[in-house]
């Protein structure tokens, strides 16, 4: 029998931090057995998602400016990695899994992951496959690209005691968007990688938008699990929102 999974909509992108907190709030409330498996699918604003290993470097207080100054706020994710992404023209997933032991499980979840968002775009005509490719932002082997040329999905994940967040962003129109963000950022942060790389669905197939990778996705989801449908009530909503200043970088002047 699949797995149950709770799909909730509504997405906040005028409000810097609160999708990042509610992610948390929902990844601790699964673990603690309060909900159960659930995944977000949403439309953030324009952002810089830096990770861990970015916000550790000396580096880090300029790059956080050089986002600013492209118009992008900078967030610090749940996930580790480098910087990425996001913007109106692309799709945020962000999946908390219950997990007695979620550790050994690492591996399984990446590549779950991976094999929906290829089969979600087959369906949408796009050729892909998972790996990474050379040179691309943000590099991960569980990566989402196109004939090994352009990254089309970035992914990563954080664990607590009993339960996994899953999440990332695929690129669905705007490639000039991302550009304008990463180049300077990886700039400051010193980091190596080619912009030739960066790619969106819209380079592959024109005629892609928002909704129709939504509505992929959506498809495939309802393979692999016993879905039900909602949206994040006001309450979870208001705590995430107190909260989301956690998630945005200390200010550096």
């Amino acid at each position: 029998m699949p797995q149950t999974l709770q799909l909730l909509g509504g997405s906040w992108p005028d409000e810097p931090g609160l999708d990042t907190a509610l992610s948390k709030l929902i990844l601790d409330r699964v673990s603690a057995l309060e909900m159960p498996s659930t995944m977000r699918l949403y439309v953030p604003g324009r952002e810089v998602a830096f990770g861990k290993r970015d916000a550790v470097t000396p580096q880090y207080p300029a790059a956080v400016a050089a986002a600013r100054a492209a118009g992008f706020t900078p967030v610090e994710r749940l996930a580790g990695g480098r910087a990425a992404v996001f913007t109106e023209h692309t799709i945020a997933f962000s999946l908390a899994l219950a997990e007695p032991d979620p550790q050994t499980t690492i591996h399984n979840r990446f590549r779950d992951m991976s094999k929906l968002i290829v089969a979600a775009l087959a369906r949408l005509d796009i050729e892909s496959e998972v790996g990474e490719v050379p040179g691309e932002y943000c590099p991960g082997e569980f990566s989402v690209n196109h004939r090994q040329r352009i990254k089309l999905m970035g992914i990563g994940q954080r664990l607590t005691k009993h339960a996994a967040h899953v999440g990332g962003v695929i690129t669905v129109n705007r490639t000039d968007l991302l550009l304008r963000a990463l180049i300077p950022v990886y700039r400051a942060l010193e980091l190596e990688w080619r912009p030739a790389t960066t790619g969106s669905l819209g380079d592959i197939e024109p005629t892609v938008g928002n909704d129709s990778v939504l509505a992929a996705l959506k498809r495939e989801l309802g393979i692999r699990f016993e879905v039900s449908r909602g949206r994040v009530d006001d309450a979870l909503a208001e705590q995430a929102r107190s909260l989301a200043h956690r998630h945005l970088p200390v200010e550096l002047s």
